[in-house]
């Protein structure tokens, strides 16, 4: 009898402790682990996420970077992270590209999603060269050379899928390189060592400026505002959008109450003016979705992704 009070006691104690965790939450900094390089779009962006939320959290949101093996390393060490609603991390498409080609046992259904935050257009970009100087003259440039221009991409990863699609719209054949994340693709690209990567304004558009790498095409629905004098490539002919969008996930297993407080504070950043202006200006749009929509998306992105994984996947 007394080991049945006892139990019943720390049930009780249990179903009382839940609310009061939920109401005192959070206490202390959350950890956010982006599972790409500094420098990247992904990092830029989280980044911006990081320094803005604390009138909103009411603690730090601190940028801790994993990367390694097409993003999967940090996010793998996020998944077993305790369900506590002290870490949180960083997904986009590349986690479902990743998992379809076995790069990673990880889906998206590893986690809880909270909040989808932001979406950015992805470009084609080539390095300062006298080769071609607009994307028509890529085409035929790179049509004459199978095989010699090399593309920077993170093999099996989202960039792998957009630059195949590239490949099989204008009948190209680029020579692959792997890189890690989208700041290392910048950076060797500039350093001349690679011909073509697939990147996003937040990481490229100043070394665009310094005349270092060229936007030849953009996958957004219109052109960019930060580059109107780049072509879509709906305008060159292909109806395709190339769009990267990134959201917050936590642990599998966080606490509901716990999860809705981290969403309500992310829906008061979406609304954060000087937030807002900050993510413009690095080239990507503020499109939040709360948890339930974002998880219907993260579902119907998964379906779609599968439908477009047979360009890569041999």
């Amino acid at each position: 009898m007394k080991i049945i009070k006892g139990l019943a006691a720390l049930f009780t104690a249990a179903m009382l402790a839940a609310p009061a965790l939920a109401e005192d939450y959070p206490t202390r900094a959350v950890e956010f682990i982006v599972p790409w390089s500094p420098g990247g779009g992904s990092d830029t962006l989280m980044r911006l996420v990081s320094a803005n939320i604390e009138p909103h959290l009411g603690v730090e949101l601190p940028i801790i970077n994993m990367p390694g093996v097409g993003g999967t390393v940090g996010l793998r060490e996020a998944s077993r992270r305790d369900a506590d609603g002290y870490t949180v991390s960083q997904v986009h498409e590349g986690l479902l590209m990743a998992t379809l080609t076995g790069l990673t046992e990880l889906t998206w259904e590893d986690f809880e999603p909270i909040a989808l935050m932001t979406a950015s257009p992805q470009f084609l970009i080539t390095k300062s060269t006298d080769s071609y100087s607009n994307f028509d003259e890529f085409v035929a440039y790179a049509k004459e050379r199978p095989n010699e221009l090399t593309m920077g991409v993170t093999l099996g990863g989202l960039p792998h899928l957009f630059a195949a699609m590239i490949e099989q719209a204008y009948g190209l054949k680029f020579k692959y390189v792997g890189y890690e994340g989208t700041g290392e693709r910048v950076r060797a690209a500039v350093g001349g060592n690679l011909d073509l990567i697939i990147g996003d304004v937040a990481s490229s558009l100043e070394f665009a400026k310094n005349g270092d790498l060229k936007f030849l095409a953009a996958g957004s629905a219109e052109r960019h505002p930060a580059v109107p004098e780049v072509p879509t490539f709906r305008e060159k002919g292909e109806d395709m959008l190339l769009t990267v969008t990134r959201g917050i996930v936590m642990p599998k297993g966080t606490p509901a109450e716990v999860r809705n407080v981290m969403e309500a504070a992310l829906q008061k950043l979406a609304q954060d003016e000087t937030y807002i202006k900050q993510t413009n200006n690095v080239g990507s749009q503020v499109t939040f979705m709360g948890q339930d929509d974002y998880r219907a998306y993260l579902a119907n992105l998964d379906a779609t992704v599968k439908s477009l994984a047979s360009v890569i996947v041999q």
